[in-house]
């Protein structure tokens, strides 16, 4: 789940433009939901399943979230390079909205190039489709003056938080260097302070924007061991610190070795979602899960994200 950017949709190339921008990256073979008329708008992505026996369990997945924070329309976005499947996807989703008694404004299908509704032939659109552009799209524009990092796809932003090598070997040699043990009871409190710290300056502080010595990632990343060294890494996160966050943690979990991913990456997740990046939040959790499938901060944002919480639900305090 994603929250909104305030622009303003008047066409179909409006549209098409918008969804990269929330996304952060162009999708292909997903379904794109829009919501309008909530209390507050959200917009999610489901992949789309390679056969139509799977699409309603694809349409409870955006009907869900859409239903509980009383949606009141929807836009859907089908992005497939098969038509056919589009058109079933079309189908499927707008009898599972209109059933749940959310109104669907328009049903899109697009293979990335051309887009035609998806419901049907209208007499002021081609058989074949309308061809699109959206690169130069002032929403683009927009959005990358307001510092989003926009992809093209979500492979590449998969690719964004790919381990490096080199640098995480640097880590694991300053890992390697540490003396004893992971801090006992006693001296949890020492090491949560250092944690909260290191973090706070580089998100805030004096070295905001960057990044910590490989001594220092070596260090938080033992830390994070312990859940109350973890939460005191966190505990400077708020909506308005969550850039920051999100560009540290994304750093930590390109240096972390994959043994140890499973809270970095969870912190990521958060960050992320605080920031209104859900799709960036869903990759975090699995770089998190290669670690640990069961790690009760990543259920926990995975929870946040299904239901298509606001990040002012969160008050920066990690749980779990």
């Amino acid at each position: 789940m994603t929250t909104p950017i305030s622009m303003t949709v008047r066409t179909v190339e409006d549209v098409l433009a918008l969804v990269p921008v929330v996304l952060g990256f162009a999708p292909t073979d997903s379904v794109v939901m829009l919501t309008f008329g909530a209390a507050r708008s959200f917009h999610a992505r489901c992949d789309l399943p390679a056969s139509a026996d799977d699409l309603p369990g694809a349409a409870a997945v955006l009907v869900e979230p859409a239903v509980t924070h009383r949606v009141q329309h929807v836009i859907l976005v089908v992005y497939s390079e098969d038509r056919w499947l589009v058109t079933e996807a079309a189908w499927a989703m707008w009898g599972a909205f209109e059933r749940a008694g959310v109104g669907v404004l328009e049903v899109i299908g697009t293979d990335g190039r051309r887009w035609f509704p998806a419901l049907g032939e209208r007499p002021d659109v081609p058989v074949a489709g309308v061809s699109y552009d959206v690169s130069a799209h002032p929403f683009r524009a927009e959005a990358v003056a307001d510092g989003r990092v926009l992809l093209g796809s979500r492979e590449a932003l998969r690719d964004e938080l790919a381990t490096d090598p080199v640098r995480t070997g640097r880590v694991v040699a300053a890992l390697a260097g540490l003396t004893g043990d992971p801090p006992r009871a006693e001296e949890r409190a020492v090491e949560a302070a250092w944690a909260d710290g290191v973090v706070r300056d580089h998100v805030v502080g004096d070295r905001a924007g960057d990044i910590p010595s490989d001594a220092d990632v070596a260090r938080l990343l033992r830390g994070l061991l312990d859940s109350t060294v973890r939460d005191a890494a966190a505990s400077s996160l708020t909506r308005w610190t969550a850039r920051g966050h999100v560009a540290f943690w994304t750093d930590m979990v390109r240096r972390t070795p994959v043994p140890m991913l499973a809270a970095p990456a969870a912190l990521l997740a958060l960050a992320a979602w605080q920031a209104g990046q859900g799709a960036l939040a869903w990759c975090a959790l699995d770089r998190s899960a290669e670690a640990d499938e069961t790690y009760p901060l990543a259920a926990l944002v995975a929870r946040v994200l299904e239901q298509a919480l606001e990040p002012e639900a969160w008050d920066g305090v990690c749980e779990g």
